[in-house]
């Protein structure tokens, strides 16, 4: 099994538009319904998750020329393993996440450091 970094975005102006366009009562529902779809798509793939990962919060980016607050658009992780990057991505094509518009999940290898 190889190991793969699942990187879940939503564009913070989706989440801007959501937040401003939808009533709290409507948006705590939306959320937990998600919350449930959420836990029960790792409930069926924990078999292959190595760390259930957890959100990102705010974000410093640090250059040469100093170190700032942004936004980004990143908002949670995970690592899983999987016995190839296709399979490992084929995992997420029914996530919940991807309900949200505009969202999109990243998949990344994560190679073996004993083999560098």
């Amino acid at each position: 099994m190889n190991r793969y970094f699942a990187l879940f975005a939503i564009p913070a102006r989706v989440i801007d538009e959501w937040v401003k366009s939808t009533p709290e009562d409507k948006r705590q529902a939306m959320s937990q319904e998600m919350m449930g779809a959420w836990q029960k798509w790792m409930a069926d793939n924990g078999k292959y998750i190595v760390d259930r990962g957890a959100p990102l919060g705010k974000t410093k980016r640090v250059t040469s020329g100093g170190i700032a607050d942004i936004r980004n658009d990143l908002n949670w992780y995970l690592i899983l393993e999987a016995e190839s990057h296709d399979a490992a991505a084929k995992m997420f094509s029914s996530h919940p996440h991807l309900q949200i518009p505009e969202a999109s999940v990243e998949i990344m290898a994560v190679p073996d450091p004993r083999a560098m």
